[in-house]
């Protein structure tokens, strides 16, 4: 990730280079709450010292020492986490509506949003761009997949049917410095050709040549052993055609750097989203609910994925946290699909903060920690208890700012 440079990166450069840098406040002390860490780890009673964008202490209060002159918050009876990561979206493809998209996340509490391969290539320079009040933007660029007229996000797509093209494909992406490499190995349900072997092998060995991951969209299990036989470094999705086999999670096993990101489906069954009428015009809301019913079907599609994501967890796989479309609220929903689909809140916590960031390769997010940006969600409810109450947002501090929650972005 591009580095944010920091009020405490120029004082330690000019005592380098002979000055004595002016006494300004100590930062700020957020003390009192708990700490989920985003590694497994929790502290009661932490403190965590924010200067600038950056955290310099976090731990427990008897450990950490407040600078004098440093602001001093009382977080009592509230939890802190690190902010989540989104990584797998698919933002919208103009400035104006991009930075909507962005202060949307930051607001119900994402602090990384990688979207992933439908994106307009005259936006990534906006990837180095610090956007008050905005999440961080990773992009895939425009992703590969074989010819797919008709589809909605085409254009924006890469189109490749010999292996020269694949290649030069991932060219185009490192001409455009893209965060990663997205391919699609799909059908469409028979209506189109997808890519074969030759071609994501070429793409996959292209990538790494260039020290670039690649994710893949998938839909099959015979895709991804093939895949995994590649090299991939993740899926886009997890295996949607079938429970999978015991082969499948052996080569799982055998592959401890692969991720998943689950992206679950919509779970089919009416559920209370009440919650979300604070972030959202009644408009967006009244849309939103339009849809909002039992599908028996569309719960039968979902049970396929959520059995797969409780074999995938056991089996110790990487799991990160992921939404697909454009749902900034999201990934409150997604994570309480991966709890009832098996994991336990703190899994699916490390998966949403320190897997996403690791995943994404971000060396400043996903716990809170000395060092890292200063992206925390202070919640006045424990999420361990209850997965929902990652929804109970009582404030959010993004890269050391609070972000303005008085309106709807």
């Amino acid at each position: 990730m591009r580095p944010i440079h920091t009020a405490a990166t120029a004082a330690i450069a000019l005592a380098f280079a002979g000055f004595v840098a002016p006494a300004h406040a100590q930062g700020t002390a957020y003390e009192g709450a708990r700490i989920i860490v985003g590694d497994g780890r929790v502290i009661e009673n932490g403190t965590i010292v924010v200067d600038g964008t950056r955290i310099t202490q976090a731990g427990s209060a008897k450990d950490v020492k407040v600078p004098a002159g440093a602001k001093r918050v009382s977080l009592a009876g509230k939890t802190v986490m690190p902010m989540m990561i989104d990584t797998h979206v698919h933002l919208s493809p103009t400035r104006e509506r991009l930075i909507r998209d962005l202060r949307q996340r930051a607001y119900w509490g994402v602090s990384v949003a990688a979207s992933m391969g439908s994106d307009n290539i005259e936006l990534l320079p906006m990837r180095s761009e610090v956007i008050p009040g905005a999440a961080r933007f990773l992009s895939a660029g425009r992703g590969i997949t074989m010819p797919e007229p008709g589809r909605v996000a085409v254009v924006r797509q890469q189109w490749i049917t010999t292996e020269p093209e694949a290649r030069n494909a991932v060219h185009e992406l490192v001409k455009y410095k893209a965060d990663l490499v997205k391919i699609w190995v799909d059908d469409r349900g028979g209506k189109y050709q997808k890519l074969t072997p030759e071609l994501y092998g070429a793409i996959i060995d292209e990538a790494h040549k260039a020290k670039l991951h690649v994710t893949a969209h998938i839909f099959n299990m015979e895709d991804a052993k093939g895949l995994m036989r590649a090299g991939l470094d993740s899926f886009a999705h997890g295996v949607r055609d079938r429970d999978v086999d015991d082969e499948t999670l052996a080569m799982f096993k055998q592959r401890p750097h692969l991720f998943v990101i689950p992206n679950l489906p919509d779970r089919g069954v009416k559920v209370d989203r009440s919650w979300l009428k604070p972030g959202m015009t009644p408009e967006e809301f009244a849309k939103l609910e339009a849809s909002n019913a039992d599908n028996p079907k569309a719960q039968a599609f979902h049970g396929i994925q959520a059995r797969n994501l409780a074999k995938m967890n056991a089996g110790g796989v990487r799991i990160t946290m992921g939404t697909d479309g454009n749902r900034a609220w999201g990934p409150h929903e997604e994570m309480e699909d991966m709890v009832l689909a098996g994991m336990t809140p703190a899994q699916v916590i490390v998966a949403a903060t320190r897997n996403g960031a690791a995943f994404l390769r971000i060396a400043d997010a996903g716990t809170l920690e000395a060092g890292k940006s200063a992206d925390l969600l202070v919640l006045d409810a424990n999420p361990l208890d209850d997965i929902t109450n990652t929804r109970r947002i009582s404030q959010v501090i993004l890269r050391g700012a609070a972000v303005d929650r008085s309106q709807t972005p």
